[in-house]
């Protein structure tokens, strides 16, 4: 993921981007979960590679990991 996805703050004000680009990793993932297909995403952008969008999977899955927090701080 860190060779595929950049933060810069001199870049789209600091959101994550795919590197070489000014795509940020939220537009892939919001076009794919409207419906859009990865090679409709390749045809449509075709400065990126299959292995830029599963980056911005792999970094959206980094985000929602969950954090376990032992029972006994719970209150």
């Amino acid at each position: 993921m860190i060779e595929r996805i950049s933060v810069d703050p001199r870049i789209c004000h600091g959101q994550a981007c795919i590197k070489g680009t000014r795509i940020p990793v939220h537009q892939i993932l919001h076009m794919l979960a409207n419906g859009d297909t990865i090679n409709e995403l390749l045809e449509e952008y075709p400065s990126l590679k299959k292995e830029d969008i599963l980056a911005c999977f792999d970094y959206a899955a980094s985000l929602a990991e969950e954090q376990i927090i032992p029972d006994e701080i719970v209150t």
